[in-house]
């Protein structure tokens, strides 16, 4: 919680009413960032658990299915703040076009997707990254702007100093 991160190193999948657990899609752990208020509600949901335990288990305290939660929680959730048959998947469609419009690279976004590569990544939300070029262009402005600032303040400071030893060599 101290990084702000969720960790996911292992998934469940139901086969034909079989829970297979295993490693993530890609083979290998993937880590989402948790923005602040986020942390706080995992923090406190965790408080009391042990490690091994799971964050978030079925009311009898096992495997929770991912038809379950949505039959008895999510689509009672999403009809509650007025998105009546949003999907889960949809959420994850939401997560990668806020942390994109927050100004994250494709490989921060493959990364936090756990895509197997930048190209998989930008197959998918291509369209999300297209929109950035109106917001790089001013970025560029301000930064041209900084440089320009910066190799004022070297001349002027370059100036001063030359003055001052063109003085000194004049005094001796």
């Amino acid at each position: 919680m101290d990084r702000r991160r969720l960790r996911i190193e292992r998934s469940v999948t139901d086969v034909n009413g079989k829970l297979v657990e295993g490693s993530p899609k890609t083979h290998r752990h993937r880590e989402l960032v948790l923005p602040a208020f986020v942390v706080a509600l995992v923090a406190n949901h965790a408080a009391n658990k042990l490690p091994g335990d799971l964050l978030f288990p079925s009311h009898a305290g096992t495997i929770l299915r991912a038809n379950n939660f949505r039959r008895c929680s999510f689509d009672r959730a999403a009809r509650t703040v007025g998105v009546p048959g949003l999907t889960p998947r949809e959420l994850r469609h939401s997560a990668a076009s806020l942390v994109v419009s927050a100004g994250a690279n494709v490989k921060a976004v493959q990364h936090m997707l756990g895509h197997a590569s930048a190209a998989m990544t930008l197959d998918v939300y291509a369209g999300l990254f297209g929109d950035d070029l109106d917001v790089l262009a001013e970025r560029l402005d301000r930064l041209a702007a900084g440089v320009a600032a910066d190799q004022m303040r070297t001349a002027s400071r370059s100036g001063n100093a030359r003055h001052e030893l063109e003085s000194a060599d004049h005094s001796r």
